[in-house]
Protein backbone atom coordinates (compact mmCIF):
# COMPACT_ATOMS: atom_id res chain seq x y z
CA UNK A 1 0.00 0.00 0.00
CA UNK A 2 1.13 3.65 -1.13
CA UNK A 3 2.61 5.80 1.85
CA UNK A 4 -0.27 8.45 0.26
CA UNK A 5 -3.09 5.66 0.73
CA UNK A 6 -1.89 4.92 4.40
CA UNK A 7 -1.81 8.54 5.09
CA UNK A 8 -5.65 9.36 3.93
CA UNK A 9 -7.02 6.57 5.93
CA UNK A 10 -4.92 7.69 8.93
CA UNK A 11 -6.22 11.01 8.45
CA UNK A 12 -9.55 10.09 7.87
CA UNK A 13 -9.67 7.56 10.54
CA UNK A 14 -8.65 10.58 13.26
CA UNK A 15 -11.71 12.60 11.99
CA UNK A 16 -13.65 9.96 12.80
CA UNK A 17 -12.48 9.09 16.19
CA UNK A 18 -12.73 13.91 16.35
CA UNK A 19 -16.22 13.51 14.92
CA UNK A 20 -17.07 10.79 17.76
CA UNK A 21 -16.11 12.49 20.43
CA UNK A 22 -17.27 15.74 19.00
CA UNK A 23 -21.10 13.25 19.48
CA UNK A 24 -20.31 12.21 23.11
CA UNK A 25 -19.60 15.84 24.01
CA UNK A 26 -22.78 16.81 23.07
CA UNK A 27 -25.26 13.63 24.09
CA UNK A 28 -23.33 14.89 27.02
CA UNK A 29 -24.66 18.41 26.95
CA UNK A 30 -27.96 17.22 25.83
CA UNK A 31 -28.67 14.76 28.82
CA UNK A 32 -27.28 17.29 31.20
CA UNK A 33 -30.31 19.91 29.69
CA UNK A 34 -32.76 17.19 30.27
CA UNK A 35 -31.39 16.28 33.90
CA UNK A 36 -32.29 19.98 34.71
CA UNK A 37 -35.61 19.75 32.80
CA UNK A 38 -36.16 17.02 34.65
CA UNK A 39 -35.07 18.99 38.19
CA UNK A 40 -37.12 21.75 37.29
CA UNK A 41 -40.19 19.52 37.20
CA UNK A 42 -39.17 18.40 40.59
CA UNK A 43 -39.28 21.41 42.10
CA UNK A 44 -42.53 22.80 41.30
CA UNK A 45 -44.29 19.32 42.18
CA UNK A 46 -42.26 19.90 45.39
CA UNK A 47 -43.47 23.67 45.54
CA UNK A 48 -46.99 22.82 45.30
CA UNK A 49 -47.07 20.10 47.25
CA UNK A 50 -45.61 22.78 50.06
CA UNK A 51 -48.02 25.36 49.10
CA UNK A 52 -51.00 26.37 51.13
CA UNK A 53 -54.24 28.32 50.25
CA UNK A 54 -52.71 31.56 51.77
CA UNK A 55 -49.52 31.58 49.63
CA UNK A 56 -51.30 30.76 45.94
CA UNK A 57 -50.58 33.88 44.66
CA UNK A 58 -46.50 33.49 45.18
CA UNK A 59 -47.01 30.31 43.81
CA UNK A 60 -48.86 30.98 40.86
CA UNK A 61 -45.65 33.94 40.07
CA UNK A 62 -43.23 31.14 41.20
CA UNK A 63 -45.00 28.27 38.79
CA UNK A 64 -44.79 31.26 35.70
CA UNK A 65 -41.03 31.66 36.59
CA UNK A 66 -40.61 28.28 36.41
CA UNK A 67 -42.90 27.45 33.22
CA UNK A 68 -39.95 30.42 31.74
CA UNK A 69 -36.88 28.81 32.86
CA UNK A 70 -38.59 25.30 31.40
CA UNK A 71 -39.02 26.93 28.20
CA UNK A 72 -35.24 27.78 28.10
CA UNK A 73 -34.18 24.63 28.79
CA UNK A 74 -36.14 22.86 25.90
CA UNK A 75 -35.40 25.44 23.46
CA UNK A 76 -31.62 24.49 24.75
CA UNK A 77 -32.08 21.00 24.19
CA UNK A 78 -34.23 21.72 20.72
CA UNK A 79 -30.82 23.19 19.69
CA UNK A 80 -28.66 20.53 21.03
CA UNK A 81 -30.71 18.00 19.29
CA UNK A 82 -29.95 19.73 15.97
CA UNK A 83 -26.32 19.84 16.53
CA UNK A 84 -26.41 16.43 17.10
CA UNK A 85 -28.28 15.30 13.78
CA UNK A 86 -25.70 17.42 12.28
CA UNK A 87 -22.66 15.99 14.32
CA UNK A 88 -24.23 12.33 13.36
CA UNK A 89 -24.81 13.55 9.56
CA UNK A 90 -20.85 14.20 9.46
CA UNK A 91 -19.60 10.96 11.13
CA UNK A 92 -21.90 8.72 9.11
CA UNK A 93 -19.75 10.70 5.80
CA UNK A 94 -16.76 10.78 7.51
CA UNK A 95 -16.96 6.49 8.17
CA UNK A 96 -18.11 6.49 4.59
CA UNK A 97 -14.85 8.81 3.39
CA UNK A 98 -13.00 6.64 5.61
CA UNK A 99 -14.07 3.35 3.87
CA UNK A 100 -13.68 4.57 0.25
CA UNK A 101 -9.97 4.67 1.22
CA UNK A 102 -9.71 1.39 2.34
CA UNK A 103 -11.55 0.04 -0.65
CA UNK A 104 -8.86 2.10 -2.74
CA UNK A 105 -6.55 0.99 -0.81
CA UNK A 106 -7.62 -2.88 -0.89
CA UNK A 107 -7.96 -2.66 -4.50
CA UNK A 108 -4.31 -1.34 -4.73
CA UNK A 109 -3.17 -4.27 -2.26
CA UNK A 110 -5.04 -6.83 -4.66
CA UNK A 111 -3.21 -4.97 -8.08
CA UNK A 112 0.00 -5.39 -6.40
CA UNK A 113 -0.19 -9.19 -5.53
CA UNK A 114 -1.87 -9.53 -9.39
CA UNK A 115 1.07 -7.76 -10.82
CA UNK A 116 3.39 -10.15 -8.48
CA UNK A 117 1.55 -13.19 -9.66
CA UNK A 118 1.94 -12.68 -13.11
CA UNK A 119 5.66 -11.81 -12.96
CA UNK A 120 6.09 -14.84 -11.06
CA UNK A 121 4.39 -16.87 -13.80
CA UNK A 122 6.07 -15.20 -16.24
CA UNK A 123 9.22 -16.17 -14.80
CA UNK A 124 8.18 -19.83 -14.50
CA UNK A 125 7.02 -19.97 -18.02
CA UNK A 126 10.39 -18.74 -18.91
CA UNK A 127 12.06 -20.94 -16.89
CA UNK A 128 10.09 -24.03 -18.38
CA UNK A 129 10.76 -22.84 -21.75
CA UNK A 130 14.79 -22.80 -21.35
CA UNK A 131 14.58 -26.28 -19.55
CA UNK A 132 12.80 -27.57 -22.43
CA UNK A 133 15.13 -25.92 -24.99
CA UNK A 134 18.13 -26.45 -23.40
Amino acid sequence: MSSWAKSLIKLSGFEVETLQKRLAEIGDRKRQQEMRLGMLDAQGYAEMAQADASSSGDLMRFLAALETRKAQVRAQIEIITAEEAGARDALAQAFEEQKKYEHIAEQMRLAEVKKTAKLEAAAMDELGLRKAAG
